[in-house]
Formats: C-alpha cells, sequence, structure tokens
C-alpha cells in the first residue's frame, strides 16, 4: 500500500493542505478561505487536497496514454476543470438558501422582501452561465480562485446595473449570507461528480466552436478536432481507469499542521509545527540554494534565514498586527469595492506612488479616502500603497540578517504581481543585481508542503534560541 504525507498550514485568511509521497512529491494540493471556522476550513483544504491527488494519481497512472494521444490529456485536464464547476453549482445552491434565510431574517415588510428575493433571483440567473462558460472554456478552476470571489465579483457587476436603491439591501444581503455558505464543509462523492463531470464534457465537445477563443494555444484547434471525433471512445476507454481512482483509499501516514491558526487544529500536540519552520523547509525543498526566505501571510510577516539544510538559523516577525499583510490588501480591496485580485494588477497601472503615510488596517479606509478626496488616482494609491508593503517586509530582512542568495517568496501574497514588482526592484537596489529571486506557482503552498515533508521524516526541529546572528554559509 502507497504511503502519504499531509502538511495543513491553517492560515488567517487562507488554509492550505498537500499530499505528498515517500519520494516527496505533491500529488495532492487544497486551498480554501479560512473565516469564521478553523476547524471546518482545515477540513475543506483537506478534502480538497484528496480530490486533487485523485487526478494526479490518474494522470500518472495514464503517462504512456497521454504521450500517445494528446487528447487523453487535454480531456484530463477540462474534466477538471469541469469537476471544480460541479463543486461550485453544489456551493451556489447553498448560498441561495443562505440568500434566502437571510431576507427572511432581514426584511419584514413582505413587499420589499419579495422584491429583493425577485432581483437575487436574477442575478443569479445571470450570471451562472458566465462562471460556467468560464470554468468549461477558460479553465477557471486552474486559477486557484476561491468561491467568495469568484461569485462576487458577478454579484457587484449585476447588482451595480440595477437601481442604485437597491444597492444596500442586496450587499446587507450579501455581506450577511456568503460567510455561511462558504464555511459549511461539504463531502462530495468523488465518483458521483466525475460521472457528471463526463457528460457535461460530452455536451461541450457536441458544440465546441468551429474556431478557437483568444488567448488558446497554437494546438488548440488539433486538440479539439481530436476530441471532437473521439470523445465517445475517449470516454469509454477512460471510465474504467477513473472508477478505480474514484475508490482508491488514500492513507495518510502522518501528518504536520502548522499555520496561524495550528493551535486550533485536531492534531495530536507532536503534530504540530512552527510555520516559520515550514515555510523555511518548504522552501528549501522547491529552490534548495535558498538561503533568505520572505513568506507574507494573511496575518503577518516573516524574514527567514536558513542552512545549507533548510533549518532555520535566524528570524525577525511582524505579529503585532496585519499592517501590509494579506489581510489588509483584503481590507483595501473591500473599501474599493474590487475583488482581492484586481488589486495587483490595478496598481502597475501606477504613473507614480503616492506616498502612504500608514499602512496599519485601522487607518486604511480613512486615508484611502483622503488622498481620493485629494484627487489621487487609484492606481497611484495602490502604486504607493504596494511599495510601502515592501517596505515594511524590506526592514524585517535587514533585521534577520539581510538577503543572500538564494532569496525565496512565499505566502499568499506573492501571487500580487506588483508585491512582486517592488520587492524585485527593492531587493535589488539594496542587496545587488546578482541576487536570485524564486517566485514558484506553488508559493502559497510552502508551509504546508514543509509540514508534509516534516511528517514524512517524523522531524523534530525548534526554532533557534535568541542570539546574535551568524552570516548564512556562503555558496
Amino acid at each position: 500500500m502507497n504511503k502519504y504525507y499531509l502538511g495543513v498550514d491553517l492560515g488567517s485568511t487562507t488554509s492550505k493542505a498537500v499530499i505528498i509521497n515517500e519520494k516527496d512529491e505533491i500529488i495532492g494540493r487544497g486551498i480554501t478561505n479560512t473565516r469564521a471556522n478553523y476547524s471546518v476550513a482545515a477540513d475543506i483544504a483537506r478534502d480538497e487536497a484528496i480530490y486533487n491527488a485523485r487526478f494526479s494519481v490518474l494522470k500518472k497512472k495514464l503517462e504512456a496514454e497521454m504521450r500517445a494521444k494528446p487528447e487523453y490529456n487535454k480531456y484530463i485536464t477540462d474534466m477538471e476543470s469541469v469537476f471544480q464547476y460541479e463543486q461550485f453549482k453544489v456551493r451556489l445552491d447553498k448560498l441561495g438558501d443562505e440568500l434566502v434565510k437571510t431576507c427572511n431574517i432581514f426584511f419584514k415588510d413582505e413587499q420589499q422582501r419579495e422584491d429583493i428575493l425577485n432581483n437575487l433571483r436574477n442575478i443569479r440567473r445571470a450570471f451562472k452561465p458566465k462562471i460556467k462558460h468560464d470554468y468549461l472554456y477558460n479553465n477557471l478552476g486552474a486559477k486557484n480562485q476561491f468561491f467568495r470571489d469568484i461569485v462576487s465579483e458577478k454579484y457587484n457587476e449585476e447588482v451595480n446595473k440595477l437601481s442604485m436603491s437597491l444597492f444596500e439591501s442586496l450587499m446587507t444581503v450579501w455581506d450577511k449570507s456568503i460567510s455561511p455558505a462558504e464555511n459549511e464543509r461539504v463531502q462530495f462523492d468523488f465518483k458521483e461528480l466525475i460521472h457528471k463531470a463526463m457528460d457535461e464534457l460530452k455536451e461541450k465537445y457536441r458544440n465546441l466552436p468551429e474556431t478557437s477563443a483568444e488567448n488558446t494555444s497554437v494546438n488548440f484547434d488539433a486538440e479539439m478536432n481530436l476530441l471532437e471525433g473521439n470523445f465517445d471512445h475517449v470516454s469509454e476507454s477512460l471510465r474504467q481507469h477513473i472508477d478505480e481512482i474514484a475508490e482508491l483509499d488514500f492513507n495518510i501516514t502522518n501528518m504536520t499542521g502548522t499555520g496561524y491558526g495550528r493551535a486550533l487544529l485536531p492534531f495530536p500536540q507532536e503534530c504540530i509545527c512552527s510555520e516559520i519552520l515550514c515555510h523555511a523547509f518548504g522552501a528549501h525543498a522547491v529552490f534548495p540554494d535558498t538561503r533568505t526566505v520572505l513568506d507574507i501571510g494573511g496575518q503577518d510577516t516573516k524574514a527567514i534565514q536558513v542552512d545549507k539544510y533548510g533549518l532555520v538559523t535566524s528570524f525577525q516577525m511582524n505579529d503585532r498586527c496585519a499592517a501590509g499583510c494579506g489581510r489588509y490588501l483584503g481590507y483595501i480591496a473591500d473599501e474599493m469595492s474590487i475583488s482581492l485580485n484586481e488589486l495587483g494588477p490595478m496598481a502597475l497601472q501606477a504613473e507614480k506612488e503616492v506616498n502612504i503615510c500608514s499602512t496599519c488596517t485601522v487607518f486604511a479606509g480613512a486615508e484611502l479616502r483622503e488622498l481620493t478626496n485629494l484627487g489621487e488616482k487609484r492606481p497611484d494609491i495602490l502604486g504607493g500603497l504596494h511599495k510601502a508593503i515592501i517596505m515594511r517586509a524590506m526592514s524585517l530582512l535587514a533585521r534577520s540578517g539581510g538577503v543572500y542568495n538564494e532569496f525565496t517568496f512565499t505566502g499568499g501574497v506573492a501571487r500580487n504581481p506588483a508585491v512582486i514588482k517592488y520587492l524585485t526592484q527593492l531587493v535589488k537596489e539594496n542587496y545587488g543585481v546578482n541576487i536570485k529571486i524564486n517566485i514558484h506557482t506553488d508559493s502559497i503552498f510552502m508551509g504546508a508542503l514543509g509540514g508534509a515533508m516534516f511528517a514524512r521524516r517524523s522531524l523534530k526541529a525548534d526554532l533557534p534560541a535568541n542570539k546574535p546572528i551568524a552570516e548564512p554559509e556562503k555558496k
């Protein structure tokens, strides 16, 4: 029986889970928002990692066939996207129930309540086909967007088309309904959903467009032609393999919990590990020459120095407030009524960086409104804000011992392109243009990966005691 190892990084804004095999290969990744319920968030992340692991095992099992028949690879990739859409539909129905429940509680006037309910039904009818199209044709599932963010963006678009007199009521209903809906653990039947996904794909391939969509690869038409003619044969030949994977039991031999909320995990005490150690170990696993790690998470920022084994030699941590972290960025996005994913791209449009006096979350809204009233453009404000965040991080890096080759950036904020821009700029200005900066697609999973690797080794490690910072060994 194969052995697998689980790492769960229970953060303040996101919870991540990684499953590795005995070769330290990642076979499953899961991520969800962390809101009110840490325990549920950890369970959801673990469930998602197991679903993802089933697809990884399927691809591994079919490596030879996928090399010989490119339509197999495209089919499985599409199937995973549609599987995620089937999950999304269930959650959307649960959100619909919560919206109705909130309306019934919040609006006492029968006519007003019915008007709001009618508008909610129309909003869902308008955006549901758009989201389905994005999952089926634009690979939305691979973009790691959360349920809340996907629905929020479309919901806001539709609300803004309606009369302003409805705005406050519709947004109040949304705010009171989204957290209960996304914090409910839904245990999906993998086999049932995968068969629904296969049926959905059959319908998709029967109705393929004659020409490729924008931003698709040069191989799109060839792949689509193969699938259009062969999807019945492909799906039937894969069904047996898929059913075997659906029945596969993932034996978790050992696990490690880490992150901001690690004390709340239902793990034995010996299975809990510092997030500083886990981020360092995970970063070193992906980039073995790493000597400095910066982790900007939801609630705190950590500057870490590591040795050639990936073990921590010194660190500095901003743990007094969420200033300059993911939660702060989320607050700014809410203040601007945009999604978190839009912040970075908008900041990249800045023509100048407005001076930001404070990155304190408490005062952020007031300063944002004041700068807007003074006529400053949104991109310029965000450019200054992102630069201020990195200036705070640079201070922590200096106090931890500086930046040494190689430098690895981890945490959820590593997905933000404006943060990457200013970090690259300031690191090279202060520590030299030859510093190699590592940013990986799995940056947000580094803590969970480090946890899984600690679990595989049953390794115990402690943070270094407070002592003078020793210069990391030079390569």
